[in-house]
């Protein structure tokens, strides 16, 4: 028995403790492969593009947690940044209407998904590949695949430099992280969201209203997704169609680097940061590098089926009980 309690907690060790010593180890790598690595400069762009990932990861994670996966990340975060580029430009509404447009998109999205889920009894990835296959549709129907441009300062500002030398969307990620964390940890809807990935009939049967529950996590992924969308169409000063291509799948993999587990019922906010930022520097450290961007694809897949198998590995062995892995994560 005491080998067992020994067992479990060395995995739940290595659960939490992984994906920092991996990250210590990618930025000890790179900051003697590069000069340029631990430039100010440098790891301010880390901390920008990671911002973009991390975001879409967050949302990510709530519904990893329950069990669940969103596919449709991506192109909710192209047709925010159109609809919002649309309704400023094109409409002459205005910045912060347009920014408002884009956020909607996304929790309409995300409504659409819960609605397939939960009302249409559809699987989660079943589901969200088809709104992943609208959105995108709609996205290239609205802009008939050309860029919106004309965009003015106000909304630009979004994506630029902000206060005290950090860009605004680092700003914007804290905040959702904080908020995130804190909805995971200290609210009873926290509780619930891991109560379903942990054992959802269970949790039903203790009057738990489970779909409520899976519509609010999969509208909060498509506002973390959207969020995402108007920071990069900020970024580039235009709107483009064709932005979110993949970014699912660095979503998924930020998630389960940081711990979470793709049976549910584990999961964390500060461990998906972690995972997050893996990605970012390996991204970004093979920029430096000069390693062409279509072997860093390889290299990104590679880093995909490690978390994956870390994720199974893990899963192999007797997990915590969800209130448990609530306090682990």
């Amino acid at each position: 028995m005491k080998s067992s309690n020994s067992s479990n907690q060395l995995l739940s060790f290595i659960r939490r403790a992984s994906t920092y010593l991996i990250l210590l180890v990618i930025l000890v790598w790179f900051a003697l492969l590069s000069p340029d690595f631990l430039t100010v400069n440098n790891l301010l762009t880390v901390a920008l593009q990671t911002s973009l990932i991390a975001l879409v990861a967050i949302g990510m994670t709530f519904t990893i947690i329950t069990g669940g996966i969103d596919l449709s990340v991506g192109s909710t975060a192209a047709l925010a940044g159109v609809l919002a580029a649309g309704a400023a430009t094109r409409l002459g509404l205005g910045t912060y209407p347009g920014l408002l447009i884009g956020l909607l998109s996304g929790v309409g999205i995300g409504f659409l998904n819960g609605a397939l889920i939960v009302w249409g009894r559809m699987p989660p990835f079943v589901a969200t590949l088809a709104t992943m296959a609208i959105g995108r549709g709609l996205t290239l129907v609205y802009t008939q695949g050309r860029p919106i441009a004309g965009l003015d300062k106000a909304f630009t500002f979004w994506g630029g430099s902000g206060w005290l030398g950090v860009p605004v969307p680092v700003w914007v990620l804290l905040v959702v992280a904080v908020v995130a964390h804190i909805i995971l940890k200290q609210t009873p809807l926290g509780l619930r969201i891991f109560a379903v990935g942990g054992g959802e009939e269970t949790t039903r049967l203790a009057g738990v209203n489970v779909g409520q529950v899976k519509f609010s996590v999969y509208v909060f992924s498509g506002i973390c997704a959207a969020l995402s969308g108007l920071i990069l169409t900020a970024r580039l000063w235009s709107a483009q169609p064709n932005v979110g291509i993949g970014l699912e799948l660095d979503a998924i993999a930020a998630a389960v680097l940081g711990g979470s587990s793709l049976a549910g019922g584990i999961g964390g906010i500060p461990g998906t940061l972690a995972g997050a930022f893996i990605i970012g520097i390996l991204s970004n450290g093979l920029n430096l590098l000069e390693v062409p961007s279509y072997n860093q694809q390889v290299v990104k897949g590679v880093v995909f089926i490690v978390a994956v198998m870390l994720d199974y590995f893990i899963k192999q062995r007797k997990a915590p009980a969800p209130a448990a892995a609530a306090e682990e994560s």
